[in-house]
């Protein structure tokens, strides 16, 4: 601890409760106990806030990574582009139209498989 040894201990409390008195010494270790609990309590939780962002930091990387992994960038563009809502833009994959049939009638669903038979 400190690199303190026994005897330099024995002798600081010693001085100690030559200077305080008998009567303030357990007062003042008391409160000093108090303070280093509060102490590591707070550090503590510092570290556990520091070591929870960079977890989170790392598990974005993480997805990021695979996203890009698994979604060549040739497929990814199309799909960034198909999110701004664009009513003459084909479709990636079909070729279709992404704005409604002007032809479809209140009972038909245009992008009901079924009905584009």
């Amino acid at each position: 601890m400190f690199g303190i040894g026994t005897t330099e201990l024995l002798v600081i409390l010693l001085v100690a409760l030559v200077i305080l008195g008998p009567k303030k010494l357990p007062q003042i270790a008391r409160s000093l106990g108090k303070a280093l609990g509060e102490f590591k309590r707070v550090s503590s939780d510092v570290k556990r806030t520091i070591d929870l962002e960079v977890e989170n930091l790392e598990r974005e990387e993480k997805t990021q990574k695979a996203k890009s992994e698994l979604l060549p960038e040739d497929y990814a563009a199309p799909a960034a582009a198909s999110a701004a809502p664009d009513n003459a833009a084909p479709d990636a994959k079909t070729g279709d139209s992404a704005a409604p049939d002007e032809d479809a009638g209140p009972d038909r669903n245009p992008t009901d498989p079924a009905e584009k038979i």
